[in-house]
């Protein structure tokens, strides 16, 4: 509309139908929650039958506690608002904290791109003696175990310290950790400045570390993120999905994009015949 409001209309008929609304929110977030909010008040009018949000990247998990006075926790926010506006079922890959799962009213299912990763990584890692998963936080430490699981690899987990965005400490006993290994999986859940990760890269080149592969599910590279991560020589590869769309001016020989399209095509296949899905979530201990 000319007053800047979103205008949205359907293009065929949804009553009695189940509908999957797929919406990333990525930049500008606040813009495309509000068309998914939008969206989704649209197919329930509508009479759909089921409506089901696929959100590849929920971004707004990062505000999943309130750590500073005056602010709001607006990951359950906003999960109160998709509930609100009609969405009956929930799909989203690799939330920042399992703790924003509970945040959901609705069914959510967290999914996991740990499958890719295992099947992309397994052969590049037969060329190192030694290697090991490491997780930046305690936070990541579950799913960094995961990975190493399925990747048959020992895992270590750092303890980080955050003053702000862009400024966090590692503690230096992840060098203990690391000691006697050739080569590092550096696993999390998202890369944004990319800052945790160059603060341990630079414990781990102490200890030695001579090939580091750095692999997070949302590839967010903000600001100088990935020029500074690819400057860094002993990083042989970064690994991310496309939850988040990289543009090409950000695209680097290092980076490589693995596509979690085959991940959630499963996921709605087995949703619509009423399949168990549980094999995909993030929190899967077996084997897939």
């Amino acid at each position: 509309f000319a007053n800047d409001n979103l205008g949205i209309q359907l293009g065929a008929s949804v009553r009695g139908r189940k509908v999957y609304i797929v919406q990333s929110l990525i930049k500008p977030a606040s813009d495309n929650l509000l068309a998914l909010l939008m969206m989704l008040d649209i197919a329930r009018g509508a009479a759909a039958r089921e409506v089901h949000a696929i959100i590849p990247h929920f971004s707004y998990a990062r505000s999943d506690k309130k750590d500073a006075p005056r602010i709001s926790i607006t990951a359950r926010l906003v999960a109160d608002l998709l509930a609100t506006a009609g969405a009956t079922h929930i799909m989203t890959m690799q939330l920042h904290s399992p703790q924003v799962h509970g945040f959901f009213s609705i069914p959510t299912d967290p999914l996991t791109a740990r499958g890719l990763f295992v099947d992309y990584l397994r052969p590049r890692l037969a060329n190192h003696d030694s290697a090991v998963v490491v997780a930046p936080d305690a936070g990541i430490a579950k799913s960094a175990a995961r990975l190493a699981y399925r990747l048959d690899l020992p895992v270590a987990v750092a303890s980080k310290k955050r003053f702000s965005d862009t400024n966090v400490q590692i503690h230096k006993a992840i060098r203990r950790q690391v000691k006697g290994y050739e080569c590092a999986i550096i696993y999390d859940d998202e890369i944004a400045t990319g800052t945790s990760v160059i603060e341990l890269c630079k414990l781990l080149l102490k200890s030695k570390i001579q090939h580091i592969y750095v692999v997070a599910t949302h590839g967010l590279f903000v600001g100088d993120a990935m020029k500074n991560l690819t400057a860094i020589p002993e990083i042989r590869e970064i690994v991310v999905t496309d939850t988040v769309p990289i543009p090409e001016r950000k695209r680097h020989p290092k980076l490589t994009v693995l596509s979690v399209a085959s991940v959630f095509g499963e996921a709605i296949r087995k949703n619509y015949h009423r399949q168990s899905i549980g094999s995909l979530f993030s929190h899967w201990e077996g084997e897939g």
